[in-house]
C-alpha cells in the first residue's frame, strides 16, 4: 500500500495571494461592485471558484456567481497577458520537502481549488509536474471540504486513507482530509490561522516546510 502525501497548492506550495486578490478585485469591479477586502479574499482561497464568489457576494443569485467566476478567469488571463500578474513563488523549503518525501518512497499528489490549466502552469513553471502522480482540481470535483478530491487521489495513487496525509493551509483542507479519513496536516505559512486549522481537525500544524518529512514519517 502506497503512502500518499497530498498537497494543497495556493497557500501551501505557492504564495498566490497577490494574483488571486488582484484578479478578484477586477472581477468585482467589472460587475460595478465594490471589491471585497484582501483579507476577505484570502480567506476563501482553496474553495472552488463559484463557491468562493458565493461567499464573497452571498446576496447574489447562483447565475451571477457563475458569471462572475467566468469573469474572474478572464480577468486573470488579461492581467497575466498584460504582465501585471507574476508567477507565484514556492514557499521556502517546499522543494526540499518534496524531494525528501519522494526519496523516502512517498507518492505525491495535489488537491486544489485551481483549474487543471492553472495547476499545470504552476507546476511546470517550478519544474515540479513530473513529481506528482495524481492531480485533483476543481474542474472535476465538488468544492472543498467535500472529500471527493482526496478519495480520487487515494484510488489513483494506490494508497489508502490511513496511509494518506492531506497537507494544507486552510480549514477547508483539514475538513476535507477528515471527511475522507486521511491525516490532516496544517501549515502555518498560508491563509488560515493555526487555531482555525486545529479547530478543523489538523493533527499537526507545521511552522516550516522543513518539518514536513519528519512529521509524515512519524504518522
Amino acid at each position: 500500500m502506497n503512502r500518499l502525501a497530498l498537497f494543497d497548492c495556493d497557500g501551501t506550495l505557492v504564495d498566490s495571494q497577490a494574483s488571486i486578490c488582484l484578479a478578484m478585485e477586477h472581477c468585482f469591479e467589472g460587475q460595478k461592485l465594490a471589491p471585497p477586502s484582501r483579507e476577505a479574499i484570502r480567506r476563501i482561497v482553496g474553495l472552488s471558484l463559484v463557491e468562493a464568489i458565493a461567499r464573497l457576494h452571498p446576496e447574489a443569485e447562483r447565475d451571477l456567481h457563475e458569471a462572475m467566476a467566468e469573469a474572474y478567469k478572464q480577468a486573470y488571463f488579461e492581467l497575466r497577458t498584460a504582465g501585471r500578474i507574476e508567477d507565484e513563488p514556492l514557499y521556502e523549503g517546499v522543494l526540499e520537502a518534496i524531494e525528501t518525501l519522494e526519496a523516502s518512497g512517498w507518492v505525491l499528489g495535489v488537491a486544489t481549488g485551481k483549474s487543471d490549466r492553472g495547476l499545470i502552469r504552476v507546476l511546470e513553471h517550478h519544474g515540479l509536474r513530473h513529481r506528482f502522480v495524481t492531480l485533483q482540481t476543481a474542474d472535476r470535483h465538488p468544492s472543498k471540504p467535500h472529500p471527493s478530491m482526496v478519495e480520487a487521489a487515494v484510488a489513483e495513487a494506490g494508497a489508502a486513507p490511513e496511509t494518506t496525509a492531506m497537507i494544507g493551509d486552510t480549514s477547508f483542507d483539514m475538513a476535507m482530509a477528515r471527511a475522507a479519513g486521511a491525516h490532516a496536516i496544517g501549515v502555518a505559512w498560508g491563509y488560515h490561522s493555526r487555531q482555525e486549522l486545529a479547530d478543523a481537525g489538523a493533527r499537526h500544524v507545521l511552522e516550516h516546510a522543513r518539518e514536513l518529512p519528519a512529521h509524515l514519517e512519524a504518522l
